[in-house]
């Protein structure tokens, strides 16, 4: 028999066919899902000629130990074309068993588009087309969806509600529409981590073992959705984690291995010098500056260096280099304020990052971060690049 289609998907890409689908196929979920590809159809046409089954091969390090690990994907019902199969998606709106949606639509996909017309099949951007279908079925008299957004922008689901707002005003929907949505939909804010690295065919995806999704909602979301996931009311402390440790962590890493001639991370974790000192640089000078549970701290920490450590992925340092000045501003400076606070003291590891960002960019230190970087600069240059050993 059939499962429900209870959960429709905005994303063909391989981050949520590695991400949301396994943790739905793992927690036993009582539904189907529905895949919606936006733009052309060339990935709905091959799952659909697959009976849109395919693999997920997660494949790393897990507690220190080499795994691999196939997880057949067999909830995924059909995949439908934006553009091919408009008619058939405001049918599945008007369904009572839908009850969820979740999007990766990429960090710009979440904003409001004056060209959308409310009679385009469909309208081109994300927003435009949830608002279309939120409307068929409040017209039909359904309940509200649960959004479960996945771009990687801050507090996704409030931007998300207020873009379908703006939509709704500019199409001058009814306000009992805008009424419904307030109050029968429920738009979470999201926050999701997994390294996916592809696959040797469409129909199969590798990604590492490791997954986060940090869900701000009640436990009865959790309940009717019963995923492996952080429900918590505050995502704000685990994205801070994230982005302080993991993040922060590579930003922290990359120049000070460029000039040590190094050109992956994996290659960086493999010398017992270079991990050891960006080891010491999370554990003694970010760690201590962050919000949640000490314990919490080092075990997120300790799942990062054993994620840096992953012999399948081959992480380009030349890449976590590019935009490095505004990631050092974002992911490690908030660090140094607050540790300088903390203590009286410099961060040391990673005021050397920073220096070492500056010398390589060819960047006025003072300038850039009002850092006290002529030391580092000075200990850099006398040494022909970082001593790791500190």
């Amino acid at each position: 028999m059939k499962a429900p289609e209870r959960v429709l998907q905005f994303g063909t890409g391989v981050f949520l066919r590695a991400f949301a689908e396994p943790l739905i196929e793992q927690a036993g979920f009582d539904g189907s899902i529905v895949i919606v590809e936006s733009v052309g159809d060339s990935v709905a046409s091959l799952l659909n000629q697959n009976d849109c089954r395919y693999d997920v091969l997660l494949k790393g390090l897990q507690g220190g130990k080499l795994v691999e690990q196939r997880i057949p994907i067999t909830k995924v019902s059909r995949a439908l074309s934006a553009k091919r199969q408009w008619p058939e998606l405001l049918q599945l709106a008007r369904t009572p068993d839908l009850r969820f949606v979740i999007s990766n639509t990429t960090e710009s996909g979440i904003a409001f588009r004056p060209e959308d017309r409310f009679d385009d099949a469909p309208p081109a951007s994300f927003p435009g087309k949830l608002t279309r279908l939120m409307y068929e079925r409040f017209n039909a008299g359904r309940n509200g969806f649960i959004v479960f957004p996945c771009e990687l922008v801050e507090r996704n689901g409030e931007l998300l509600r207020q873009t379908i707002h703006q939509t709704a005003g500019a199409w001058n929907l009814p306000p009992d529409f805008t009424s419904w949505v307030n109050e029968a939909n429920t738009f979470t804010n999201t926050l999701v981590d997994r390294i996916v690295t592809g696959g040797p065919d469409p129909l199969v995806v590798e990604a590492e073992p490791f997954h986060m999704w940090a869900i701000e909602a009640g436990q009865e979301i959790a309940r009717e959705f019963p995923v492996d996931a952080i429900w918590t009311a505050d995502i704000a402390p685990y994205r801070e984690r994230k982005v302080r440790i993991l993040n922060g962590g590579h930003t922290t890493l990359v120049y000070p291995a460029l000039l040590a001639g190094k050109e992956t991370v994996l290659d960086c974790m493999n010398d017992s010098a270079i991990r050891g000192w960006l080891e010491r640089a999370i554990h003694e000078e970010i760690i201590p500056t962050l919000t949640l549970d000490r314990a919490d701290l080092e075990a997120f920490a300790a799942s990062v260096l054993e994620r840096f450590s992953n012999p399948f992925v081959k992480h380009q340092l030349s890449k976590i280099a590019v935009n490095a000045v505004d990631k050092y501003k974002v992911r490690v400076l908030p660090s140094v304020h607050r540790y300088m606070e903390q203590t009286g003291k410099e961060p040391q590891r990673l005021l050397t990052a920073a220096a070492a960002l500056t010398l390589t960019q060819s960047l006025a230190p003072d300038a850039l971060f009002g850092l006290p970087l002529a030391p580092y600069l000075d200990a850099i240059r006398s040494k022909g690049g970082v001593d790791f050993t500190q």
